[in-house]
């Protein structure tokens, strides 16, 4: 069972489109896991409709008190994150998993699927995290990235009144390379927003502790950007890496041990509690 789980997230998580893929229909749902969770609707600044689910802790799970925000890659929607989502509530994390306009069950959003990423996606992640700190206040709020969600985190981390972390695996240091690496490895035109002009200032804006997991051997988002993030980091803010043997978001699949997951979620743990002892 446990090679089984470790080879589906594979196939539902380490998907990389690197460029935008959504898909309309939720591959798997919370209730089929045995997750405790509840649907939610939330509305964005810019009055867009979005879907979500917030997953409880699990039964048995010391509560945290802490509540992940999931910000996923260009692929399929928020089910694809639901194994990660599982994990993470099995350690006692809340976690909020939501869909970006135009993919799964929120609102219809024209897409290019030559683009990379659009920066309503960020106004998305923005609405869901305001949204998590709003229905549990006393709650540590924060958000987890994954490939390409790495960039509107980046964005709503150094821009929210309020992130109290940040964990990105496959962070993006910068969209234009990623494209112009895109074309010479796939020979694939990929386009960028304009708001893409302003991304690089965003790292040094962030405030709140920020954990870095990136593979040894990822080409994509080389882990060599995630370390220059923790050496480039301004005086004072809290940094930290963490490398796995491994390609793209493999993170998961390697770091498990006794169930799937238990070792990368060990280390987001420590790495949370490390800054709350400070």
């Amino acid at each position: 069972m446990h090679r089984l789980i470790l080879l589906t997230f594979l196939v539902l998580h380490t998907a990389a489109a690197w460029a935008l893929k959504p898909n309309r229909v939720w591959i798997v749902t919370p209730d089929s896991l045995g997750m405790r969770y509840q649907t939610v609707a939330l509305t964005t600044p810019d009055h867009v409709q979005l879907t979500g689910w917030l997953i409880e802790p699990a039964v048995g799970a010391t509560d945290r008190h802490t509540t992940m925000v999931v910000a996923y890659g260009d692929f399929g929607n928020m089910s694809n994150e639901l194994y990660q989502a599982q994990a993470l509530a099995a350690d006692g994390y809340r976690v909020y998993l939501f869909d970006y306009r135009g993919f799964g069950h929120s609102a219809d959003f024209a897409i290019d699927a030559q683009r990379l990423y659009y920066h309503e996606f960020a106004v998305d992640l923005g609405a869901a995290l305001a949204d998590a700190r709003q229905r549990y206040p006393r709650n540590r709020t924060g958000i987890m990235a994954f490939s390409m969600g790495s960039i509107m985190a980046s964005e709503v981390a150094a821009t929210a009144p309020h992130c109290d972390f940040l964990v990105t695996e496959g962070y993006v240091a910068s969209p234009q390379r990623l494209v112009a690496y895109q074309l010479q490895s796939r020979n694939k035109v990929v386009s960028l927003p304009a708001e893409a002009a302003a991304y690089s200032q965003y790292a040094p804006r962030i405030r709140c502790p920020w954990l870095l997991i990136g593979g040894t051997a990822d080409k994509h988002t080389p882990l060599v950007d995630s370390v220059a993030v923790v050496r480039d980091a301004p005086r004072g803010k809290r940094r930290q890496v963490l490398a796995f043997e491994g390609e793209h978001l493999q993170g998961m699949v390697v770091l498990s041990d006794v169930r799937f997951g238990d070792k990368y979620v060990s280390e987001v743990s420590r790495f949370l509690a490390a800054g709350k002892r400070r």
